[in-house]
């Protein structure tokens, strides 16, 4: 694991003292690491989104269609 180091204003290093101490966390590193990890996530999911928007359309998600995946679903489950 490498090691990376910031520098922080006094309110941010107290706020993440704090979030540290009563969210749970064993260190600030744990802290900072869970952020960028939802980070991550957050882009990823951005970026999904711009790829399914831009992407060409399908059938509408109409009744039917919902009935169709109920029941791929429910055959999914039973298998």
């Amino acid at each position: 694991m490498s090691t990376m180091n910031i520098s922080l204003p006094d309110t941010l290093k107290s706020f993440v003292d704090q979030q540290v101490n009563t969210r749970g966390y064993g260190t600030s590193s744990e802290y900072v690491r869970e952020l960028i990890r939802k980070d991550q996530d957050i882009q990823k999911l951005r970026g999904l989104l711009l790829e399914g928007a831009a992407s060409a359309p399908t059938a509408p998600a109409d009744e039917t269609y919902f009935a169709g995946l109920r029941a791929r679903v429910s055959q999914h489950a039973a298998s």
